[in-house]
């Protein structure tokens, strides 16, 4: 098929989480842009459960011809691969990617009642209190993994308390329940400028333009500490190249359109639109650096 040719009928993008989240969101405003640039049909089709292998499952086992994507984030494609002990397709083989869209900076917060005000203060009282901080998040979701690399890296030990999901451990942080959490820019946010969390610092490798005072973990001695979260699309395994860079390149005006822009990095998004060649290199250093963090944690998912 010429890339010319592509596409000649409506394209289908799997979310493998259910539909009002933030992944669905911004797969939601992909398709929309996508739908008017091609002039044919993008449907999102949620296929939520067992942390996204359900959904990732039906993409990787659909045909490669580039009308069943996979709207997939680090989680499904760097992290459920070393936790999941019987995956249902082939990890490392089983799909192509197409192009990173965007990524969000995560920040550590502490509620207001929260004796520290600095990292630093929170990392010296970990150390001589290991296993008394708590900290929130779903096994292998991101708030687990960016406080594992963090802890890895401080040589500090807390206590993981695990939820269902995200705005289950924010209540609880908000309420005093949990000592510290890491969440994306967007949840954290207004919570952090009425005064009712602390942040302690952000994971990007430079300050967020959102919390211009709030310094990088990398900044308060942590160098080389970065953990964003991303959003990207995936085909099937030998989908054809000419496709996937035609998927690439249109999703790229479609997300750097200056309205879309504009709403996305408000939200604390950044756009990033990356080409086939290099998101693949991305995808492999980051299952290299989360496969790491699983072993040394020794984390599975039951």
């Amino acid at each position: 098929m010429a890339q010319t040719d592509y596409p000649a009928r409506p394209v289908r993008i799997v979310v493998p989480f259910s539909a009002g989240g933030s992944t669905d969101q911004i797969a939601r405003s992909l398709a929309e842009g996508l739908s008017k640039l091609w002039q044919q049909p993008v449907v999102i089709e949620n296929r939520d459960g067992a942390s996204g292998l359900i959904g990732s499952r039906v993409v990787a086992e659909s045909k490669p011809d580039g009308y069943t994507l996979l709207f997939g984030t680090q989680t499904t494609q760097c992290v459920l691969p070393h936790i999941v002990s019987q995956m249902p397709y082939d990890a490392e083989r089983a799909f192509v990617p197409i192009t990173e869209l965007v990524s969000i900076a995560q920040v550590l917060s502490v509620p207001p009642s929260s004796p520290f005000r600095s990292l630093e203060e929170f990392v010296t009282y970990a150390k001589g209190h290991p296993g008394e901080l708590t900290f929130g998040g779903g096994v292998g979701a991101t708030t687990h993994m960016a406080m594992e690399l963090f802890m890895s890296q401080a040589g500090i030990q807390l206590l993981g308390i695990p939820y269902k999901g995200s705005a289950l451990s924010m209540n609880d942080l908000l309420a005093g329940r949990l000592d510290s959490m890491f969440d994306v820019i967007m949840t954290s946010l207004p919570h952090i400028q009425a005064g009712r969390l602390r942040a302690l610092a952000v994971t990007s490798a430079q300050r967020q333009p959102l919390l211009p005072d709030v310094p990088t973990v990398a900044e308060l001695g942590y160098p080389g500490f970065e953990t964003n979260v991303w959003f990207a699309l995936f085909a099937p395994q030998n989908t054809p190249a000419e496709i996937v860079q035609r998927i690439a390149e249109d999703s790229r005006k479609v997300m750097t359109e200056p309205a879309r822009r504009r709403i996305f990095n408000e939200s604390g998004f950044q756009i990033v639109a990356s080409d086939p060649a290099i998101f693949a290199k991305r995808v492999q250093l980051e299952n290299e650096k989360w496969g790491q963090v699983v072993r040394k944690a020794n984390i599975k998912l039951e």
